[in-house]
């Protein structure tokens, strides 16, 4: 081989992010607060078994203190979490003001440890008042829902750094009437899906309208589940078709109807799809559906059965590339195994710096989730906190191996190089950390 031939260039230096990059984890008020006994989920988990009830979830109304003290001592610079409408809004009309100080507490921990604050206004609770006027299928709950934003925000907002206004109304939507499983589904496609989705955009428009008269230089957005899709067969027209309109209908149709109203983009991401038909009124249930039996069978998924598919989230990013500041508000694995929760963790945000060094504008990561939580209608078996809960033994916190390795990850603003290096040896993470 000739010496003049040019040699091959390894950079070996750490994967910077953009300077101001936040890193956080994410919370809902329902799956960690426990004992939310005013909404819809609380009455309608006591008629599930006792494993399927949230109950204290993680008991962080109590013990919110501590958890910020780890959200403080693991490195992280921001910090997503939600307030419960139905405690600050037992009944129609009638506000708690102590539950309005409880979350002014909260809101201020978190500032004194200068963690910047991602506030979820809407996280899939209902006040049981509101269930019952028919939740979301009902007109005036954008009515509702700009009443309470009106007497809440003027009380948190110098807290508050972000604003989500809903977190996934499509997957609320998917769950409801496409494959009920949620508090108030049936099961239908048109008219009441249709209806509800257009009830959740002027719900989002009002609310915007109403936070930018508030709190007028602070970004407001929603948290939308984007979802990566491709066909099964490559050379399948109908299969191509399904992915187009799979995109459109869950990755921007909310956006399209609520145009103007974003300041940023929160991007959910977790599944990855491949389609092998199109859908049509008769399959609606499939349109999301992962393949399963022996075109599943080789795949790696987490504990939920969810594919681990790191290239979907650079290509739902590109696809996003020369709109609005993107925040991937959340990203997570349900995993009994940390090493994976590792690996996860740095595969992913390799992706997303090549979305990044690609031109996307993604400004900020929150793993889902700081915590172990109650995950709605599966119960407590999933596992996704950077933090272990033992249920157990009085909601014990155990940090977990990974969240040092995010720590080191959010310290650096970046992927170390001997991370991708050690990873790539198949090293443990307890390892890992030590050196």
């Amino acid at each position: 081989m000739s010496d003049n031939l040019p040699k091959a260039i390894h950079d070996h230096n750490t994967l910077k992010f953009p300077e101001g990059f936040l890193w956080g984890s994410a919370t809902s008020a329902h799956q960690v607060e426990g004992a939310n006994i005013n909404n819809d989920w609380w009455q309608w988990e006591a008629q599930r078994p006792l494993s399927f009830r949230s109950g204290l979830a993680s008991d962080q109304y109590n013990r919110y203190e501590g958890d910020f003290e780890l959200v403080k001592n693991l490195g992280h610079n921001a910090h997503r979490l939600g307030v419960e409408w139905s405690r600050i809004e037992p009944a129609d009309g009638e506000f708690d003001t102590s539950e309005i100080r409880h979350y002014q507490q909260v809101l201020n921990s978190l500032k004194d440890k200068k963690i910047k604050i991602m506030l979820t206004l809407w996280h899939f609770t209902l006040p049981l008042w509101v269930a019952k006027k028919g939740g979301w299928e009902n007109p005036k709950i954008s009515f509702y829902f700009e009443r309470f934003v009106k007497r809440l925000v003027p009380e948190i907002k110098d807290f508050v750094d972000f604003w989500i206004t809903l977190n996934e109304p499509t997957v609320y939507l998917y769950n409801l009437y496409i494959d009920p499983k949620w508090p108030g589904g049936k099961k239908t496609w048109l008219l009441r899906n249709i209806k509800t989705f257009f009830n959740f955009t002027s719900a989002h428009k009002k609310t915007y309208r109403v936070l930018k008269l508030l709190d007028p230089n602070k970004p407001v957005g929603i948290a939308n589940n984007i979802q990566s899709f491709e066909p099964f067969h490559k050379h399948s027209i109908p299969e191509q078709l399904a992915v187009v309109f799979s995109d459109i209908v869950t990755n921007h149709m909310f956006y399209f109807f609520t145009k103007g109203t974003h300041d940023f983009l929160g991007v959910n991401y977790y599944f990855h799809y491949r389609l092998d038909h199109f859908p049509t009124i008769s399959r609606p249930k499939k349109l999301f559906s992962a393949l399963v039996g022996d075109k599943q069978k080789f795949r790696d998924v987490s504990d939920l059965g969810w594919e681990i598919y790191p290239e979907g989230i650079f290509d739902i990013l590109i696809d996003l590339k020369n709109h609005l500041p993107v925040y991937i508000t959340e990203c997570g694995i349900a995993s009994t195994n940390d090493d994976r929760r590792t690996r996860f963790l740095i595969h992913y945000l390799q992706e997303i710096f090549r979305a990044i060094k690609s031109g996307v504008n993604v400004k900020g990561f929150f793993y889902w989730s700081l915590l172990d939580n109650f995950e709605w209608h599966l119960g407590f078996n999933p596992r996704f906190g950077l933090v272990e809960i033992d249920y157990g033994n009085n909601q014990k916190r155990t940090v977990r191996p990974s969240a040092y390795v995010y720590k080191e990850i959010a310290e650096t603003n970046g992927i170390p190089h001997k991370l991708l290096k050690l990873l790539g040896h198949g090293m443990r993470v307890e390892e890992l950390i030590k050196v």
